[in-house]
């Protein structure tokens, strides 16, 4: 998985296109939460994420419940 975070801390990535079935985008958006959370940094304690959100390139996001991904 390959993502970059701007200076504000937002991680951007993408996880999936219009062409993927819901089964494959769930697999890909757990990936991509675990992948967070395994390189998250050394010195971080407790929770790391405040909140997960995903959307289109143009359009409003969805907020993700996080215990959805445990």
């Amino acid at each position: 998985v390959e993502y970059r975070a701007d200076k504000t801390g937002i991680v951007h990535l993408s996880f999936g296109k219009t062409s993927f079935l819901e089964n494959e985008l769930k697999e890909n958006l757990v990936a991509v939460y675990n992948s967070l959370e395994k390189n998250k940094p050394s010195g971080v304690k407790g929770k790391y994420f405040k909140s997960f959100h995903i959307c289109t390139t143009m359009s409003p996001s969805i907020a993700l419940e996080l215990n959805t991904f445990k």
